[in-house]
């Protein structure tokens, strides 16, 4: 039963993640921001912003083991605490990228009380997040400078309730086509294909999850 509660949760997210604008209102690419910004991250980061735990490795999210918990209302619950670096503007768009989840799915984003696993959402030095739940306190990162834009706090919210990238399902090579000669040979390991449950959902080159088509090539522009 609570397979198929898991599964049902992920298909209604695998599809709001789809819906969701891939572009920033200046018209800037959210994942080159994403990757443009991180290059300077004291991190390491896999996929250009997800961490790493040292207990485990961070790309196992595929079943049950780190999704958060469905209540008995049918709701799926976020603790979450936010550092007061944040600036009341800052703190509206977090909660407007928030609002997005509450809006169209089960899941909701509340305030940590007491909970001994939560989200803690933190100023720092770029833009990014542990996959799924990771057990007590986890970092999503959203540099005030840099991250605190509508889509990108969608991204890392996404990677947070365990989503990967788009170009790492395991059905990407139906639809995309990988330039290999033109990537970096230092980065290829952000293509390996992951043994993602899709559920039927179609493949999207619009979701906010998807990486730019010249993220990490070598010259740019193809």
């Amino acid at each position: 039963m609570e397979s198929r509660a898991s599964l049902s949760i992920l298909a209604l997210l695998l599809g709001f993640s789809q819906a969701l604008y891939l572009t920033q209102p200046d018209g800037e690419d959210i994942t080159t921001r994403i990757l443009t910004i991180n290059k300077g991250s004291s991190e390491v980061l896999l996929e250009g912003d997800i961490l790493a735990k040292r207990s485990r490795n961070a790309l196992v999210c595929l079943y049950n083991n780190c999704f958060w918990k469905k209540s008995s209302n049918g709701l799926v619950k976020v603790p979450y605490t936010l550092s007061s670096d944040f600036s009341s503007s800052d703190t509206t768009v977090i909660a407007n990228a928030m609002a997005s989840f509450h809006n169209k799915t089960c899941i909701r984003f509340v305030p940590r009380t007491n909970e001994t696993d939560y989200i803690s959402i933190k100023n720092n030095d770029g833009c990014y997040s542990y996959v799924g739940k990771t057990g007590g306190s986890q970092v999503v990162s959203l540099s005030r400078l840099s991250c605190v834009y509508y889509g990108v706090v969608e991204h890392e919210l996404n990677h947070a309730l365990g989503f990967y990238h788009e170009h790492v399902r395991s059905d990407r090579d139906k639809y995309v086509t990988i330039n290999w000669k033109n990537i970096d040979p230092a980065t290829t390991s952000n293509f390996d294909l992951m043994n993602t449950k899709n559920l039927n959902t179609p493949y999207d080159y619009s979701s906010v999850m998807h990486y730019g088509n010249t993220a990490f090539s070598i010259n740019v522009t193809d």
